[in-house]
């Protein structure tokens, strides 16, 4: 009887993780979302810079252009404004989709802890959800699609950005066209979708790389 004991304990205790183990979990987990936070305030701390920045530029704008009566002041205002104002809306539209990234890389890891958890705690499974990592990730949106672009803060940070350059744009071709409003709209469109599809094609492609070469590989 020992010995069908002492068999029986056996694998038991080997699959027990060390207490080593469950601490350094415990504690990187703690620190992924403390991190993960971190990205997405920074995030969303950028964007209301930047849309802060165009609000009030464009109350400006139309203050100058009331002043002003659409005069010399008001072109020269906006060709300082409005290409000022598409600058900022690039950089931060890059930076955003940099901490938009992150965050999906500490999402996974955060996934892939919960995985180990269950694995050796399968008796949580009932009370905590468990779902394989890949499709925690598709549930929380972090999927790599195409149409993931539309639904973050840099897809809304590039569609203004886009608008602001078109805007730029539309009003030099009404300057050089002799106060042309058909050529400043025209232009502007024109220049604006150019501009929106460059950008939203950079976030896809900045996207897709990020879910193939995670900040965390796998060995």
């Amino acid at each position: 009887m020992s010995g069908e004991e002492n068999t029986r304990a056996g694998p038991d205790s080997t699959d027990q993780p060390p207490s080593a183990a469950v601490t350094f979990v415990t504690t990187e987990h703690f620190t992924l979302q403390g991190a993960r936070s971190a990205a997405i305030s920074g995030g969303i701390g950028r964007a209301t810079i930047f849309l802060g920045s165009v609000s009030a530029g464009l109350v400006a704008l139309g203050l100058i252009a009331t002043a002003a009566r659409i005069g010399t002041a008001f072109y020269a205002f906006g060709l300082i404004l409005l290409p000022t104002l598409s600058f900022v809306g690039f950089a931060t539209s890059n930076r955003v989709l940099q901490y938009g990234i992150e965050e999906g890389e500490y999402v996974e890891r955060i996934a892939r802890f919960r995985a180990y958890y269950f694995d050796h705690a399968p008796e949580l499974a009932y009370y905590l959800a468990s779902v394989p990592p890949a499709r925690r990730l598709a549930i929380q949106g972090f999927g790599g699609g195409g149409g993931l672009i539309y639904r973050t803060i840099p897809g809304m940070i590039a569609v203004v950005t886009a608008v602001l350059t078109g805007s730029a744009a539309g009003l030099i071709a009404v300057i050089a066209a002799g106060h042309s409003a058909v050529t400043g709209f025209v232009t502007g469109g024109v220049v604006g979708a150019a501009v929106l599809a460059a950008l939203m094609w950079h976030q896809y492609r900045a996207w897709t790389q990020g879910v193939r070469t995670r900040l965390f590989e796998e060995e």
